[in-house]
């Protein structure tokens, strides 16, 4: 097992990464006769919801749970009102720990409940996709859809612990491991170049889940997240560089609905799309845009805008991503591959030139 903590000015909690964490009731900070509500989806809870309770429950914790329906597309105000619903019918106060059984939608939906309810109790993330695991459960960011913008409703709000099982990938569909290495290679591409040839040379392992190279992965990714996250944990500077893509990702998630293109994939075109405009802009050389390519086509990731997506499409949703400020559209670029920048000057025509160059004739 390793462990990375996350330093906070406040204080700081630990992120465990090994395999058959789920049944270690060391990893858990509870104790007997702590309440407990465990948060999962109808996919998760037949794999994992008996194995969790059951470790509670040998701690001594009185455990109770709620079931979301999976999906992107339930990442809303409803599904954030079913767990308070039942948080209230089953009596748990302050008192209560929330643990989020799941991928990063219930790790996020979770995160928000926790953070609101009754004006904050804690919360564990346990995340279960590789997506989760190396990025959305360390950090913080909690949060709901709206139809008009993703994660536009929520909070920054730190769990106590994550537990992150890395068998628990045994049992995730393959376009879901894909998915998450969109954000894998993301950290290479904006903060570690020596990772970044890594990946290179290990992708095909991740893809084949290599227990050693997942576990090292996983635990690169989050130390990464963790020292960003430790330096601007509202994402009030250097955080923003881990958006790689997201700007460009998210407007393709709202146009086509979500759900229809995963975030992982839809952070994977995104990219690309940084890619060409940081080439537009004479930093990125050819070679390195095809290194880049190269990586996420070998994670069977898509490169391009989805079909149907016209160049147009996307400053309309950009325009109404969180990360505007004043007007003026923020986006994440690179200077060098394992060197990003963000800037609130580009040329809106060289956004949709870098967007058309990602966009595949129908």
């Amino acid at each position: 097992m390793q462990c990375v903590n996350v330093e906070l000015k406040e204080r700081r909690y630990p992120i465990y990464i090994g395999e058959h964490l789920l049944t270690d009731s060391s990893v858990y900070p509870l104790k007997s006769g702590d309440k407990v509500m465990i948060v999962t989806n109808e996919t998760i809870a037949p794999l994992y919801l008996e194995t969790v309770a059951n470790t509670l429950k040998r701690i001594g914790c009185q455990v109770d749970h709620v079931l979301l329906k999976d999906g992107e597309k339930y990442k809303t105000l409803d599904s954030l009102n079913q767990i308070f619903t039942a948080l209230l019918q089953q009596n748990h106060g302050r008192d209560t720990t929330l643990i989020a059984l799941g991928g990063g939608v219930i790790g996020d939906v979770a995160g928000y409940a926790a953070a609101s309810y009754q004006r904050g109790i804690k919360f564990i993330q346990i995340p279960t996709t590789l997506l989760s695991q190396v990025d959305s459960s360390v950090g913080g960011k909690t949060a709901v859809n709206h139809e008009l913008g993703k994660n536009m409703i929520g909070a920054f709000y730190q769990p106590i612990t994550v537990i992150i099982d890395t068998t628990t990938l045994n049992t995730l569909p393959k376009r879901e491991v894909n998915a998450g290495l969109a954000e894998v290679i993301k950290y290479g591409a904006i903060l570690d170049y020596p990772f970044f040839e890594w990946l290179e040379r290990h992708i095909d392992n991740l893809v084949a889940l290599n227990q050693q190279d997942l576990q090292y992965c996983i635990a690169r990714c989050c130390q990464i997240k963790a020292d960003v996250v430790a330096h601007d944990e509202t994402e009030k500077g250097e955080r923003a560089l881990l958006n790689l893509g997201h700007t460009f990702g998210h407007a393709i998630e709202t146009h086509l609905g979500y759900g229809n293109w995963l975030h992982g994939e839809a952070v994977a075109a995104g990219s690309m799309m940084a890619a060409a405009l940081s080439e537009k802009l004479g930093d990125l050389t050819h070679t390195d845009v095809a290194r880049l390519e190269k990586l996420f086509a070998r994670a069977n990731l898509p490169t391009f805008s989805p079909n149907g997506m016209q160049p147009e499409d996307y400053l309309p949703h950009m325009m109404r991503d969180k990360k505007v400020l004043a007007g003026k559209l923020r986006l994440v670029l690179l200077k060098t591959l394992g060197q990003a920048y963000v800037t609130t000057d580009s040329d809106p025509t060289l956004v949709l030139e870098a967007i058309r160059a990602c966009t595949q004739a129908d």
